[in-house]
């Protein structure tokens, strides 16, 4: 009889779960250890800065499964303790309580957390800093929703510090609340370096449709208050008044408890991550998946990581299936997707599908960019490789397919009656 296996999942996340229904899934029937820094057993995200954040979703409505599937996949959870340590070559993984937990395969699933403002001393940048002080949040755990919620209760005035769509996420919330709402953009236009300038301008003009003050190009020079965040001191000498300030500057890899684990971890300057294989192998026995994840993607030619909630669920599945295979002696799979993401913004649904870049050509395919409810697609040498859309789900959904196909931009605008 061969001994039982025991595979480790580093991240008790959406990524992370995915994981381990992919490792029963795909027939492993050894021991999952499941390690969650978090109390919680996995839980959704999207939901806290939105239904979760506006008062109208109970917390527990983000569990993403049930008891009695959690129990069915028969788990042993280490919850409240963190991975701290990474040998690769002994299989072991350290755990902040001092304990080790031997494995004979990894996933690597313990996702990002959000950056705080840089100091001189921090990424070699110079910035105000981000001290702790009440009324100043990160939004990232369940927690952080609940009571960042309770303040937007009392319809305080909010300055949300960033506009990408996680804090354009809060600011729409917050002004669904009542809440007086600045957004402060330290780049010249919004999104810019996600969506192009043309389309950045469309998609934070959102904000201005609802009474949200969005002032970019402007940096934050610190914050002032006697115990608690009273205003947010500007750069260029102004000042914004505040009762409480979202800071929402992007997120960072968790990847420094892999010091010294003979792991590749990509430095913040190139984006961060574990540098993975086509088919999200770091090492022989180890995968990564969802937000901690670098990898290249053969279908777009890049190396990338990818950041949406779907990518979590098929990559967290895609690289236990590539694990289980590995330890049958087979041959790991490329993972390839189109990524795909949506943000839900005051009554508005954008979504996105694909790998564009700032200097890819845009065409508007349906709808009106002035009307707020348009879809346009990004070509490159006369392909498309991203479509964007405000309330245009069926372009979305067509073209995510097609791709991954080739679809030519001639052939999107005919498509769709341009």
């Amino acid at each position: 009889m061969s001994p039982v296996r025991t595979i480790a999942v580093a991240g008790a996340s959406l990524a992370g779960l995915n994981a381990i229904e992919g490792l029963r899934d795909s027939g492993f029937e050894g021991r999952i250890v499941a390690v969650g820094a978090e109390d919680h057993l996995p839980y959704d995200r999207p939901p806290l800065s939105k239904e979760v954040l506006a008062g109208a979703a109970d917390p527990a409505s983000t569990a993403l499964r049930d008891p009695d599937h959690l129990d069915s996949l028969d788990i042993d959870w280490e919850l409240g303790r963190s991975a701290v340590g990474l040998d690769v070559d002994e299989r072991s993984l350290r755990l902040d309580d001092g304990r080790s937990v031997g494995f004979d395969g990894l996933v690597i699933a313990t996702g990002a957390s959000p950056r705080k403002l840089p100091t001189s001393r921090s990424e070699g940048r110079s910035g105000p800093g981000q001290p702790e002080m009440d009324g100043l949040f990160l939004l990232r755990t369940l927690e952080d929703s609940i009571t960042l919620g309770a303040e937007l209760a009392k319809q305080p005035r909010v300055v949300v510090v960033g506009a990408g769509f996680i804090g354009s996420e809060v600011a729409a919330t917050a002004r669904s609340r009542g809440c007086e709402v600045t957004v402060l953009e330290v780049a010249p236009v919004p999104l810019a370096h996600a969506l192009g300038e043309e389309m950045g301008r469309a998609v934070s003009a959102l904000h201005g449709d609802h009474g949200v003050e969005v002032r970019c190009g402007v940096g934050v020079e610190g914050f002032e208050g006697a115990g608690r965040v009273e205003r947010v001191r500007l750069a260029d000498g102004s000042a914004v008044e505040a009762d409480v300030v979202v800071v929402g500057v992007g997120v960072a890899p968790q990847t420094d408890w892999l010091d010294g684990s003979g792991l590749t971890v990509a430095p913040l300057s190139e984006g961060g991550g574990v540098v993975c294989d086509e088919a999200c192998v770091a090492a022989p026995g180890v995968v990564a998946a969802g937000d901690v994840a670098r990898w290249r993607n053969p279908l777009f030619g890049e190396v990338t990581r990818v950041e949406h909630w779907d990518n979590a669920i098929q990559q967290g599945r895609h690289a236990a299936g590539n694990l289980v295979r590995w330890l049958a002696g087979g041959e790991p799979e490329p993972f390839a997707p189109v990524p795909w993401f949506w943000s839900d913004q005051y009554d508005a649904k954008i979504q996105y599908a694909g790998r564009a870049a700032p200097t890819d050509e845009v065409t508007v395919i349906d709808g009106s960019v002035d009307a707020r409810k348009f879809a346009a697609v990004y070509g490159r040498e006369g392909r498309v490789v991203g479509v964007l859309a405000i309330d245009r789900p069926r372009p979305v959904a067509l073209l995510r397919r097609r791709i991954a196909e080739g679809v030519t931009v001639d052939e999107a605008v005919k498509e769709f009656g341009r």
